[in-house]
């Protein structure tokens, strides 16, 4: 496929390399006084979330404990199911952990709301939200998310982690996806 291709299946950029960036950049910053003298564990949701955890990663300069959790709402298609599958555990016991959830974007909300029930669960001292992108027209149950990167509207959007049928994570930016390629 040429880049050629890829941009025909795409109708605009949304948020720019530059842009989610300089955002990450902004939210460490937050990040860093909010959680001054705490153990941070960073939770990345895979895969969509692999772009955004690394790049905010690396934008803390301090010591932070990182663990991944993969879980399923979607399946292959373009909406969420409810039904939250783990397909991948933490490798971290989250008892008494300030635990910083991150991730790519938060679509309906639903699997976000299990996964911070879960986490309370098992012990957390505290567990909060960091999403690059939020859909908050499509949000079918209030997230508290403490660090939002961008409100974008409720289109179907890939690029930087995000994905449609496994294709498009690796573009730099977040695009809206044209319709013709998913109907």
């Amino acid at each position: 496929m040429r880049a050629a291709d890829i941009s025909d299946d795409l109708t605009e950029i949304l948020v720019t390399e530059e842009q989610i960036q300089d955002k990450l950049q902004e939210l460490a910053e937050q990040v860093l006084v909010d959680y001054e003298g705490k153990d941070l564990l960073l939770v990345g949701v895979l895969k969509g979330a692999v772009m955004v955890m690394a790049d905010f990663a690396r934008a803390l300069p301090r010591h932070i404990m990182m663990d991944w959790m993969a879980v399923s709402s979607y399946g292959t298609g373009t909406r969420s199911s409810g039904v939250v599958q783990i397909r991948k555990d933490l490798d971290t016991d989250l008892h008494d952990k300030d635990v910083l959830i991150v991730e790519d974007i938060i679509d309906s909300g639903l699997t976000l709301s299990w996964l911070l029930e879960n986490f309370a669960s098992r012990g957390a001292k505290s567990v909060s939200v960091l999403a690059l992108l939020r859909k908050p027209d499509a949000m079918k149950v209030h997230v508290e998310c403490r660090y939002v990167g961008f409100d974008i509207p409720n289109d179907f959007v890939v690029g930087y982690g995000l994905d449609y049928a496994e294709k498009y994570r690796n573009l730099r930016d977040v695009a809206v996806l044209a319709p013709h390629v998913y109907a």
